[in-house]
């Protein structure tokens, strides 16, 4: 795996592992037939070094997933926390399509291009997700218990991200997304997220991001969202 490619899997990892914590922090529909042990392997091994045995491990794990009683039918106007968790769900199916072999009848171009675009829609996930769930603190009758220090946050940025006119969240998503940006190159290339200081870093500020993210998501459900 070239540079490039190893730097865009690790960008979709640490967007997925934003995701971990709204993820794995409450219990899921019982309808659903998710096993979370499924689940947690799926972002342990996402964080993982790459190489051929934890991309096999991911793909087994994505494929016990996809059988899920969840993937058979629609979920019925999902809650705020549902969504955010379903769209974590269909993120972490795709990298593991991201993860497989190219088809027999497609070129290495092609298969570059299509791993390409299923990066890009994990990175997009917590971006989306992130404002999607801004929106709705927003639209909330209620004060977020948090609202002046997200305010404080917001006032500090620098002119030119202020200027984006983002919410809180996909502010805070924005501004690790690019710390992860501008140190993924700088990682050994056959190295796990977690097994450098730098890659810890990037891990612990996703966490960061992710509680936050997850107790937000339980406040909305406290207040009807």
């Amino acid at each position: 795996m070239t540079p490039a490619p190893r730097r865009q899997r690790r960008a979709a990892a640490l967007a997925l592992w934003r995701l971990r914590a709204p993820m794995l922090a409450f219990e899921w529909d019982a309808e659903w037939g998710l096993d979370r042990a499924v689940v947690d392997e799926l972002f342990r091994s996402v964080v993982s070094a790459p190489d051929e045995q934890s991309d096999g491990r991911y793909r087994r794990a994505a494929a016990e997933l996809s059988r899920a009683p969840l993937f058979e039918s629609e979920v019925d106007d999902p809650n705020v926390r549902e969504l955010v968790q379903l769209e974590t769900l269909v993120r972490l199916l795709a990298f593991g399509e991201a993860l497989a072999e190219p088809a027999e009848n497609q070129s290495e171009d092609q298969a570059d291009d299509q791993t390409e675009d299923q990066v890009e829609f994990i990175v997009e996930g917590p971006r989306d997700l992130a404002h999607y769930v801004d929106q709705c603190v927003e639209a909330s009758f209620y004060d977020h218990p948090s609202q002046d220090a997200h305010r404080q946050y917001l006032a500090a940025l620098p002119k030119p991200v202020r200027s984006h006119g983002l919410g809180y969240f996909a502010s805070r998503n924005l501004a690790v997304e690019h710390a992860c940006v501008e140190t993924l190159p700088t990682l050994p290339a056959t190295d796990g997220l977690l097994d450098t200081p730098a890659g810890r870093d990037l891990i612990a500020r996703c966490e960061d991001f992710g509680a936050e993210l997850a107790a937000t998501l339980k406040w909305l459900g406290t207040t009807g969202h």
